[in-house]
């Protein structure tokens, strides 16, 4: 196999693990446990669905894969804090919007050669990416999947076992 598409292979594994882990415990979070708080004071349940949900949304303008899907989620659940007052979708809804976000993301993101993987992300310059070749899609996929770990930590405490 040959060197790129072995580390995209790498990082496309540890992202699917990590999607998947967040998926089934999200799905084994009944809708009270994710309107609690994970901590005292901290984010409930449900923003971290929508802010990871929306977080993933994203990636799709990122890696040149087409426009956000649910761009309202953005103002909700990135620009804004939890309890900000902003009207919030359903925990229903949340569910859904993660699920086909994923599903959608992970068919695009199946299309794209591992050579393309070591390109620049769009939220870097031609010059920007000449000078710092590391900030590129695959490096996307990274930072993203520690986001999504981090937040799994979070939503662990969430959970009742």
């Amino acid at each position: 196999m040959e060197q790129k598409a072995f580390y995209v292979k790498m990082v496309l594994a540890a992202w699917e693990s990590q999607h998947q882990k967040v998926s089934k415990l999200i799905g084994s979070l009944s809708d009270e446990d994710l309107r609690a708080e994970t901590a005292p004071g901290r984010n409930s349940g449900a923003y971290l669905v929508g802010h990871l949900a929306s977080v993933s949304d994203g990636m799709l303008p990122l890696l040149d894969l087409g426009q956000k899907q649910y761009p309202e989620l953005e103002e909700v659940f990135v620009k804004n804090p939890d309890k900000s007052g902003l009207k919030t979708p359903s925990l229903a809804e949340l569910r859904n919007y993660w699920n086909l976000i994923h599903a959608d993301l992970d068919q695009r993101i199946s299309r794209i050669q591992p050579a393309d993987w070591f390109g620049r992300h769009t939220a870097v310059s031609a010059a920007e990416f000449e000078k710092e070749p590391h900030r590129n899609k695959l490096n996307i996929i990274i930072s993203r999947t520690n986001h999504m770990s981090y937040h799994f930590g979070q939503l662990v405490y969430l959970s009742k076992k």
